[in-house]
C-alpha cells in the first residue's frame, strides 16, 4: 500500500554527536525530504542534528514546524528561520501535535528525548492510537546495541514479532523513506 508522505516528523539530537557522519547524515536526510516534498515537524531546536535537518529541509524549498514546549526554548534555542513555531504547555502536548501533523515518524541519532519521542510513536501505534509508520535511520551502528535489544524483548517474549515488524530499521536514507511510503 503506498502512502503520500507530505510531512515526517523526524526525532533526533539537540546536538551532533560524537562523529561527524551524524551531522552529515542529518544533513543528507533533510535533503533527501526536500526532494521528495516532504516538510518537516520537529522539536524546533536549531542547534545539533535538529538544526542540520531543518537547515535542509528549509534549503530545499520545504516548510519546517517548529514545536516547542514553553520554557524549552530557553534550553534548546529555536530555529531562527521557521516556517511556524507552534508553542505547547508540555512535552506531552509537544509529542502530540507532532504527532497530528506528520505522516510518518523517522528517529536519528539522539539521546534520551529522541527514544522517548520514538518510543511514544511506537507505544500509541500499538495501541492503535495512530497508524503511520515509524522509521530508525541506523547511522554509523549507532542503533545496533537498540536494535538488539528490541529483537531480544521479542524472543523473551516481552514484546509480539508484529508490533517489533512496526519500526523500520535501515542504515540508508532512501530505502528507509521508501519503507515509510509503503514501496519497498
Amino acid at each position: 500500500m503506498s502512502r503520500e508522505l507530505r510531512a515526517l516528523a523526524v526525532f533526533c539530537g539537540s546536538r551532533d554527536g560524537a562523529q561527524p557522519v551524524f551531522r552529515e547524515a542529518a544533513r543528507a536526510f533533510g535533503e533527501a525530504m526536500a526532494r521528495r516534498g516532504i516538510d518537516l515537524v520537529y522539536g524546533g531546536a536549531g542547534s545539533g542534528l535538529m538544526g542540520a535537518v531543518a537547515d535542509a529541509v528549509l534549503a530545499g524549498g520545504r516548510r519546517v514546524v517548529g514545536v516547542i514546549p514553553r520554557g524549552l526554548d530557553r534550553v534548546e534555542f529555536a530555529h531562527p528561520r521557521l516556517t511556524e513555531r507552534i508553542d505547547t504547555g508540555s512535552m506531552h502536548e509537544r509529542k502530540a501535535v507532532m504527532a497530528d501533523r506528520a505522516d510518518a515518524f523517522v528517529a536519528l541519532p539522539g539521546g534520551f528525548g529522541t527514544m522517548d519521542e520514538l518510543f511514544e510513536a511506537l507505544t500509541w501505534r500499538q495501541l492503535a492510537m495512530h497508524d503511520k509508520p515509524l522509521g530508525l535511520l541506523d547511522v554509523g551502528g549507532y542503533y545496533a546495541p537498540l536494535v538488539a535489544w528490541l529483537d531480544g524483548a521479542v524472543r523473551q517474549g516481552f514484546a509480539p514479532e508484529k508490533v517489533r515488524a512496526l519500526l523500520h530499521v535501515s542504515s540508508e536514507i532512501e530505502p528507509l523513506l521508501n519503507l515509510l511510503s509503503g514501496g519497498a
